[in-house]
């Protein structure tokens, strides 16, 4: 019984971490070292993911919430459009749902020189 329980809870928690869906890349990349400020960013995610929140925060401005515009349904790619703050490090923080209901996030960042 001990074997069975165990083999169910096992399951069960794989289930859910298939579930869940990870940024398969970036632009720009993560770590990434730009000439430029880019006009947009994209997230491309191995499952549909619907986000909810996407912040950018630059080294010397205060965060700024970054517009989805349309892009609030589920899906696997996201474009938006980024306002340039000028040379230095940005990180984006991006939160979001899976498909089953969980909440996300996670972050990448790029520096421009």
């Amino acid at each position: 019984m001990k074997i069975l329980t165990m083999f169910a809870l096992m399951t069960a928690l794989a289930t859910g971490a298939f579930a869940h869906s990870s940024v398969d890349n970036t632009t720009p990349e993560n770590g990434a070292t730009i000439a430029e400020v880019p006009s947009e960013i994209s997230f491309n995610f191995g499952n549909d993911i619907r986000l909810t929140r996407v912040e950018m925060i630059h080294q010397d401005h205060p965060s700024v919430r970054l517009d989805l515009g349309d892009q609030t349904r589920f899906d696997r790619v996201f474009t938006l459009p980024l306002q340039g703050m000028g040379e230095g490090t940005y990180r984006i923080e991006w939160r979001g749902l899976g498909m089953d209901g969980h909440a996300m996030q996670g972050e990448f960042s790029f520096t421009v020189e």
